[in-house]
């Protein structure tokens, strides 16, 4: 039984990038901002493809776009913070998707163990070093071993679903 409709079905083995971002953006996600410091200053970009890999090591994995800029300074300096938006940080989302600005003027921040900046306020954040990188086509899988990590439980998270941004409260709390 197919679940298709006629506006999403595409041919076997020929998926236009569009019908790709518009079908998988019903599937909502987390929004991390990636942060470093190094010799340059502190760097970070947003990221929306970000997840828990392994428990055993403890892994995680996010993958930026071969495009950036930003991610080969942060490789360099192979330590780095995943710093999970909270539902009043959409002006992180959009500060840190930028290019070619300087993304931390006004911002505060304190360090990480690693060093790497941490954002005031986040739901969590997860202090890594870089362990792997992988092909993944237009972007790099990246494997980041995790350090440290804290959350903050009355923090909601950003989430990004369908294009923008919408935020979610846990049973308990709705």
């Amino acid at each position: 039984m197919s679940t298709s409709s006629p506006e999403t079905a595409v041919a076997p083995g020929i998926t236009p990038p569009q019908v790709m971002r518009e079908v998988l953006g019903h599937f909502p996600s987390g929004i991390v901002v990636i942060t470093a410091d190094g010799p340059e200053g502190p760097a970070g970009f947003t990221c929306q493809s970000f997840a828990s890999l392994s428990l055993d090591p403890p892994l995680i994995t996010f993958s930026p776009a071969r495009s950036s800029t930003t991610w080969p300074r942060i490789r360099e300096i192979g330590a780095f913070c995943i710093n999970v938006l909270a539902e009043d940080h959409e002006h992180h989302s959009a500060r840190f998707a930028r290019s070619g600005t300087d993304k931390f003027a006004g911002v505060d921040w304190t360090p990480t163990p690693s060093g790497a900046p941490l954002l005031p306020g986040v739901s969590a954040w997860i202090d890594c070093e870089l362990w792997k990188e992988y092909d993944g086509g237009d972007h790099t899988i990246v494997v980041g071993r995790v350090r440290h990590l804290a959350a903050h439980p009355a923090r909601l998270p950003l989430l990004f679903y369908r294009g923008g941004y919408a935020v979610t409260a846990p049973a308990d709390r709705a």
